[in-house]
């Protein structure tokens, strides 16, 4: 029997209010461990990360992975892109994450390595997925299907490994690479990007970027340099 005149029970505890959990912008994806987004805005919006992959398949970040593979070191500035691939690693790296270029080329790579660096850290890792996109001739971002393939398979291959704690926007990306695996080759060699490279005669850039899982090397962004 309670005491007479005496609070109840959740009157007598400390009516002291707990700390609210912060409240994070929804497009942030902060509670995620595997985020997704697209371009420069997106790379802006989303919340920092331990490591951010940023994918331009056709073509910036294949080509620095086939140069760095060669063993060359590749400056940010140097980068032959026909979006804004540059402008959006050094964003990332002065928010403090570090940076890896990912492609179809080098996908599972980047995810053995993020475990690894998982391993180093001693805790878990958070991961930014970026889809560079393409200008248009508004020098908008437009959605190109090939990074979207790129930053699906990426994540793909994470998922694989266990790091599986992913946004719907990450989510879906991976879906996208997984449940068209079989046909990426052909869609990204038919997609607008590709013809207009192909229109431009550089169509080795294509048959390059439509390679999947052949190279082990992950460049790593190094101040303004990607290394090995």
């Amino acid at each position: 029997m309670g005491w007479v005149g005496a609070p109840g029970y959740d009157e007598r505890v400390s009516t002291a209010a707990a700390t609210p959990p912060p409240v994070h912008p929804p497009f942030a994806q902060t509670k995620y461990q595997v985020r997704f987004d697209w371009g420069v805005a997106g790379a802006g919006r989303i919340d920092t990360a331990d490591v951010a992959v940023v994918v331009d398949v056709l073509h910036a970040t294949t080509s620095v992975e086939q140069r760095v593979s060669g063993g060359e070191a590749v400056a940010v500035a140097e980068l032959d892109d026909r979006g804004e691939t540059a402008q959006i690693a050094t964003l990332l790296a002065d928010a403090g994450a570090t940076v890896v270029a990912g492609c179809l080329r080098n996908r599972s790579a980047v995810a053995d390595w993020i475990i690894a660096k998982q391993a180093e850290l001693g805790r878990r890792t958070s991961i930014v997925v970026i889809a560079v996109g393409e200008l248009d001739d508004t020098a908008e971002t437009r959605f190109a299907v090939e990074d979207l393939f790129g930053a699906g398979a990426v994540i793909e291959a994470l998922g694989l490994r266990g790091i599986d704690f992913t946004s719907p926007e990450a989510a879906a990306a991976a879906a996208a690479y997984e449940g068209l695996r079989n046909g990426v080759g052909h869609l990204l060699s038919a997609s607008a990007t590709a013809q207009q490279l192909a229109q431009a005669g550089a169509t080795q850039h294509v048959q390059a970027a439509r390679e999947v899982d052949v190279s082990s090397v992950v460049p790593v962004l190094d101040g303004a340099v990607f290394r090995a």
